[in-house]
């Protein structure tokens, strides 16, 4: 399978790249994380990752898992978790990540967000001094259906957070996503409230890797392409920075793909 794009831009600071599916999308994704990781281990004898969850996630993690990595010495975070959520729900976050790639290598340690009722601020205050203790050398992160960053959804997300971690109320479109992919029966199963990473905590990594496939998320990527940098779009923050990366299949390329290759022709 190549790992070449089928069309590439640049659009403001952010690089992007369109494969032809998802699994070649994952592929090629996993490549570059594997060399930012293999690097910062050459460099400095250890690397720190931030990594998303969520099924759009999947086929980059299964890849990254293959990935020839010192993984011993990697050091691994993830970006949210549902608040009050008992300990290996199906639907907790780091249970999906011991599902799909923790299982599968042998890392050197993985931090996973706690969001504890009744030690919500500690939580949060532990988990930013974590991230600031191990300066990220690779943030992998998807959009979602509204276009949020780790649970930094519109309305509530913020370019400028004062704070690495905070406690977030969920948008509907949020819940309905989780609903939508399997990982809740109904909407009233979906807790309300998460601690989430903000987004200068996420972009704070060296390299950011953006990695958004599926055609559900079609519009999302349109809009965080083509309409103006804007926290109605969380997604949006990537064209204003220039360690990132964005990686899209065909689908989720779709709805901005004809705008982009005229871009390119103008």
């Amino acid at each position: 399978m190549s790992n070449q794009p089928i069309f590439s831009t640049q659009v403001d600071a952010l690089r992007v790249d369109v494969h032809p599916s998802n699994e070649a999308m994952g592929r090629a994704a996993a490549v570059t994380a594997a060399a930012i990781l293999n690097k910062a281990i050459a460099v400095r004898g250890r690397a720190n990752m931030i990594i998303a969850t969520g099924n759009s996630q999947i086929t980059f993690l299964h890849a990254l898992r293959e990935m020839d990595v010192d993984w011993p010495k990697v050091t691994v975070f993830h970006m949210d978790e549902y608040v009050g959520l008992p300990e290996g729900h199906p639907a907790s976050f780091p249970t999906f990540l011991h599902r799909h790639f923790l299982d599968f290598i042998d890392v050197g340690r993985f931090h996973p967000v706690q969001a504890r009722a009744g030690r919500l601020e500690q939580d949060c205050a532990d988990y930013a001094a974590l991230l600031r203790a191990h300066p990220a050398d690779l943030c992998a992160l998807g959009y979602g259906e509204n276009g949020h960053l780790a649970f930094n959804d519109p309305p509530f997300a913020e370019f400028n957070d004062p704070v690495w971690v905070k406690v977030v109320r969920l948008a509907e479109a949020s819940r309905r996503q989780q609903v939508g992919e399997g990982h809740f029966s109904r909407l009233d199963e979906v807790p309300t409230h998460a601690v989430t990473l903000t987004i200068p905590a996420l972009l704070a990594a060296r390299r950011v890797l953006g990695i958004v496939p599926e055609t559900r998320k079609a519009e999302a990527v349109r809009r965080a392409l083509l309409e103006p940098i804007h926290e109605s779009c969380p997604g949006s923050s990537l064209r204003q920075t220039p360690h990132a990366h964005l990686f899209l299949d065909a689908d989720s390329a779709a709805a901005a793909l004809p705008a982009l290759r005229q871009n390119d022709l103008g």
